[in-house]
């Protein structure tokens, strides 16, 4: 995997790639390959190492995103090309997950899989993974179902609405809704112990759905 570089500035639009590839006659150009690479390679990376939780499987996830992108570029219309990239990024681990199940693959321990090997803690993706992520939110992330934390890392880390959930995966709004709701639900119990304990005479607070008042 390349170097993993700043992930603040966001992800270029259609009308952005178009500008960057240019224009004849007036008609959008697709950017190239490398460009959609270059541009991209550290947020398609984030997005799979939420989703997959160790940097392995990120890694071969991210190259995967890539060779979609490559065989579908010419086919691709101008539209918001950063959600293009999420859904494909989603799908393809949905996808994988579900062959997992399918053929009862079992995998190490999550503690393995983040083991560092031998010259390996100064790299880029490790670099990343010390200074990003949170292990307990991450080992959470990584208890709940593919689709549950799918919905919470493009809702509550990548920040899609949820209308952009719904075209990324899909699915209806309801179904959105409903996923994140159980996906929150869960990471709340599984970050229990790190919530702070009611000082004496306090009562604990109250979690309210998003919106109430």
């Amino acid at each position: 995997m390349g170097t993993v570089m700043d992930t603040t500035s966001p992800l270029p639009t259609a009308d952005h790639l178009a500008s960057d590839a240019g224009r004849a006659d007036g008609l959008w150009q697709p950017p190239t390959w490398e460009q959609i690479v270059r541009d991209n390679s550290d947020r398609v990376f984030r997005l799979a190492y939420r989703l997959t939780g160790n940097r392995a499987d990120a890694e071969d996830l991210t190259q995967e995103v890539f060779v979609r992108v490559f065989r579908s570029l010419n086919s691709y219309s101008p539209g918001t090309f950063e959600g293009w990239l999420h859904r494909i990024t989603t799908n393809l681990f949905l996808d994988g997950q579900r062959r997992k199940k399918r053929i009862r693959f079992d995998a190490l321990g999550p503690a393995a899989e983040r083991v560092p090997a031998s010259g390996e803690s100064g790299s880029p993706e490790r670099r990343f993974e010390h200074d990003h992520l949170d292990s307990d939110i991450q080992a959470a992330l990584d208890g709940m179902k593919p689709q549950y934390r799918a919905a919470v890392v493009l809702c509550d880390i990548e920040g899609l609405s949820y209308e952009e959930i719904a075209a990324v995966l899909d699915v209806s709004m309801g179904t959105v809704r409903s996923r994140i709701h159980r996906g929150r639900a869960q990471l709340r119990k599984a970050l229990a112990h790190r919530a702070p304990s009611p000082r004496a005479g306090e009562s604990a607070p109250v979690l309210r759905p998003e919106g109430a008042l």
